[in-house]
């Protein structure tokens, strides 16, 4: 039982102790400043821990942005380049290599890669990075290419979803990333990038993914041009998507960058408002098993804090991150296996080491680099 609650939030109590689903009123209230955070968490981490227990999960994963150059201007966005400008690049096949080879010499059992599309480049080129990575080193999980993404592949081969997800399995696509969900109400959408794959694009192409047994992950950015309505329909609808196909398997709230971005006027999220998205977003997606404190545009000690605000997960070593590192992000560009695990511990719960598909990684003590995976975890949903 649930004691101590504000009377604010005893009818929300209520439902979460007698496992009824919220809803989206209940998630607008919730969003009310009024309703103590403190008392939030509690709710949240009760959830968190019938879901997950005491797990504080990570991994050791590298980062891929094989081009800054993007054919979309999107206004929050502090990555993206223009073909010409001294900012932009693209990786060469041996600099991925390079990539992939530091990556396996360091123990990563996955690769996470996205970029901007690049508009003089075919698909055969972004399909090519996953075929020689894939071809050089097996065993490394490729999990990339955002919905977004994936819709520009439709549009420059002219061929169907389900067409382009099996190029990309052949070439040795793993899962899908959660990116380029943004907000999906198109009152949010259409002034932040309403010229990029929409909310029922991003929907559909992650539901074909998991009817071909793809699993993907699911985002909400948030702190900029949105009301929590905004918010809180887009929980509902990747809730929605989840009850049809259980494909989801983390969901990673993200904060605003506002540096460098066109929306530079506009304030970074407070650490308050990062763990009350986060509490609110374990309440409301009561069937995704996991949810991500993503260190990098948090901050260490506000995700670390999240693991009692509903978060099971910190992400894990992110070595190479560039996209809000760009946007301002001050956090380190790397955390070491050591410093997670402290991190975890001394918020009171149990470090374990999962793979991309949440199977417990095992290392070898005189080989750290050497792994294998166990049995996936076990979530309460």
């Amino acid at each position: 039982m649930i004691h101590s609650i504000d009377p604010s939030l005893k009818a929300i109590r209520d439902k979460v102790e007698a496992g009824e689903r919220l809803t989206l009123e209940d998630g607008v209230a919730m969003y009310d400043p009024r309703v103590p955070l403190n008392d939030l968490g509690v709710l949240a981490n009760y959830v968190r821990e019938k879901i997950n227990g005491n797990a504080g999960y990570y991994n050791i994963n590298t980062h891929l942005n094989a081009t800054n150059v993007c054919v979309y201007r999107c206004v929050f966005c502090a990555f993206r380049s223009d073909l010409r400008s001294p900012k932009g690049y693209v990786m060469s096949d041996e600099q991925i290599l390079e990539r992939g080879r530091e990556a396996v010499e360091n123990g990563c059992t996955e690769m996470h890669i996205v970029g901007g599309l690049h508009h003089q480049k075919k698909f055969d080129w972004y399909k090519n990075i996953l075929q020689v990575l894939h071809d050089a080193y097996p065993a490394l999980h490729l999990k990339g290419w955002t919905a977004v993404e994936i819709n520009w592949f439709e549009f420059l081969t002219k061929q169907s979803t389900e067409w382009v997800f099996r190029e990309l399995l052949e070439a040795g696509l793993g899962s899908l990333p959660g990116g380029g969900a943004e907000i999906f109400h198109p009152q949010v959408r259409d002034k932040i990038c309403e010229h990029k794959a929409d909310g029922s694009n991003w929907i559909n192409i992650h539901r074909t993914a998991h009817q071909m047994g793809i699993k993907s992950n699911c985002t909400m950015l948030y702190g900029h041009v949105e009301e929590p309505f905004h918010r809180i329909d887009h929980l509902i609808r990747l809730r929605e998507l989840q009850d049809e196909t259980g494909g989801f398997q983390t969901f990673i709230p993200l904060a605003f960058h506002p540096d460098n971005t066109g929306l530079s006027h506009i304030p970074k999220p407070s650490s308050a408002m990062d763990l009350r998205t986060m509490a609110i977003s374990r309440l409301m997606l009561d069937n995704i098993p996991h949810i991500k404190a993503y260190w990098i545009m948090l901050g260490i000690g506000t995700a670390q804090t999240a693991l009692s605000y509903g978060a099971d997960d910190i992400d894990g070593t992110v070595r190479h991150e560039l996209i809000y590192h760009d946007a301002g992000a001050t956090t380190p560009e790397l955390l070491s296996v050591e410093r997670i695990e402290h991190l975890i511990r001394e918020a009171g719960r149990e470090p374990i080491e999962r793979d991309t598909l949440y199977r417990k990684v095992h290392r070898d003590p005189a080989n750290p680099a050497a792994w294998t995976v166990g049995e996936a975890v076990e979530a309460a949903v």
